[in-house]
């Protein structure tokens, strides 16, 4: 029996995030372009329903198989397997189970064949009937999130909240996306798309499909979330204005402002700190039509390589946790340590400070993340506005129904079906 392209996929790429620590959105992509519509489609579901349950189903396996210490390979293995029993109906048994048992065997373990098998085919039998030590520990088990963090959401929002937020990040994203203004796109395809209420050209439809791929293999579309694309038309550049987005890569920010401003603007500038993701923000320019960004290489924290009070309008979308992206990137939960929000905001913070001094007077700075975290998001605002007082708070352009009471703007996953963005806009004085 041969294990199924998708299956090898999908084993291949969660082993490499349990032990390299990669993202599913980097490497889904990589494996997926060789397979079939449909076995890419088992791919993508297999990798990220196994991420967005893990906890779940390493409880199950500590069940089945006691306390034994698993080597990455079976354990990934097994959750794969679990995944299909339990959330995917149209899978037969016999084929989740045979082909987790060949992919220990393909992993070079095959002393393993067997205990994967039992494990497997107990779960069929068995349905454990796990008790919770409290709510934080029943919404861990049942939406497959740490206790610290969701400990630390309901701190931050309320036990309901964080329940609501977790359950969010598990729901499938709709994908959405813009259009470039350089293809002619069939209008029996556009019939199955609906336009965002809030974000101007932006687009949404109900499901992937091969359709939907084939546009942004061609450059027709930019896959880009809601939340995402509201961040990048904060920003406003003036007649002539001169623009940097200091934290550009991957891009899709940067192409989305360019794009919109080409030819309103006299020079558009981004940058970002290591190399491969440099040359990857100038590559993804190109394929929006937008390469002629001026890309540059600089370290934010230590300063920026421009003179002060040189750009019209500066946008900083800060790196952070991401914790309001986890439904679209689910391995992020397991990434993040408790201490990272404190040093996150440190860094953006310093990054915040030294992209102020580009601006001239009158001129405008965005800042945004894509974390719900306030200490990436109100304290470093906060912080910045009391440290310089040439500033002062706008408010951000966007949908009056998300510019909060402070006068920021916040988006949410599990109020507004987007990912949870922060944006808060400046003028210098």
């Amino acid at each position: 029996m041969n294990i199924s392209p998708a299956r090898t996929a999908a084993f291949d790429v969660l082993l490499r995030i349990e032990n390299e620590k990669s993202f599913s959105s980097a490497l889904l992509p990589l494996y997926e372009e060789t397979l079939s519509a449909a076995d890419a489609a088992l791919c993508h579901e297999l990798t990220l329903g196994s991420l967005r349950r893990q906890i779940y189903l390493d409880k199950l396996i500590t069940h089945f198989a006691g306390s034994k210490k698993l080597d990455s390979a079976v354990r990934v293995a097994i959750r794969l397997g679990l995944y299909q029993l339990l959330f995917l109906d149209k899978i037969p048994d016999h084929a989740a189970i045979n082909e987790s048992v060949l992919l220990v065997k393909r992993a070079k373990k095959v002393s393993a064949k067997g205990f994967v098998n039992a494990v497997l085919r107990r779960s069929t039998r068995d349905k454990p009937n796990f008790q919770y030590t409290d709510e934080i520990d029943r919404i861990s088990q049942e939406t497959s999130h740490p206790i610290w963090l969701l400990e630390k959401w309901r701190d931050d929002f309320g036990v309901d909240e964080a329940e609501m937020i977790a359950n969010a990040n598990n729901e499938i994203p709709r994908p959405t996306f813009r259009l470039t203004p350089f293809e002619e796109i069939d209008s029996e395809i556009r019939s199955n798309w609906s336009r965002s209420d809030f974000v101007d050209g932006c687009f949404a439809a109900d499901r992937s499909s091969p359709d939907l791929r084939l546009l942004e293999e061609n450059g027709a579309i930019y896959f880009q979330d809601e939340a995402s694309q509201m961040a990048a038309r904060a920003v406003e550049i003036s007649d002539g204005g001169l623009f940097l987005d200091v934290c550009a890569a991957p891009g899709g920010k940067t192409g989305l402002i360019a794009k919109r401003f080409q030819g309103i603007m006299k020079l558009a500038v981004a940058g970002d700190l290591y190399r491969l993701r440099v040359e990857y923000l100038r590559d993804n320019c190109r394929r929006q039509a937008a390469d002629f960004v001026n890309v540059v290489q600089y370290d934010a924290i230590e300063g920026l390589p421009f003179a002060n009070d040189g750009f019209d309008a500066v946008f900083v979308d800060a790196p952070c946790s991401g914790t309001g992206t986890i439904r679209h990137h689910p391995e992020i939960r397991y990434f993040l340590e408790p201490g990272d929000f404190s040093e996150l905001s440190l860094k953006q913070l310093a990054i915040l400070k030294n992209a102020s001094k580009l601006v001239k007077r009158g001129g405008s700075l965005v800042y945004s993340t894509c974390s719900l975290e306030r200490e990436e998001n109100e304290s470093v605002a906060l912080n910045f506005l009391a440290s310089d007082p040439d500033f002062e708070l706008v408010r951000p352009a966007v949908d009056e129904r998300f510019v909060t009471g402070d006068g920021f703007a916040r988006t949410w996953p599990h109020r507004d079906g987007i990912d949870g963005f922060f944006i808060s806009a400046f003028r210098k004085k």
